[in-house]
């Protein structure tokens, strides 16, 4: 039998960075508490990182 693949919604992805920052809490505690790998929130948090850096930039550019 083939796993499913688990998808997470913008939203999701976004709480889970925040109370990552907020929390005073490790990676590997917040991803534990919301059932997900530390990776994947690492990842999450990097891109959006990058998003709201890229952003920034354009609005100074522009």
């Amino acid at each position: 039998m083939a796993k499913t693949r688990r998808e997470f919604t913008p939203e999701f992805k976004r709480e889970a960075v925040a109370l990552l920052e907020s929390s005073g809490r490790s990676q590997m505690q917040v991803a534990a508490e919301l059932g997900i790998q530390p990776s994947m929130l690492r990842q999450w948090r990097t891109v959006l990182m990058e998003g709201s850096t890229s952003k920034a930039t354009r609005r100074r550019a522009g």
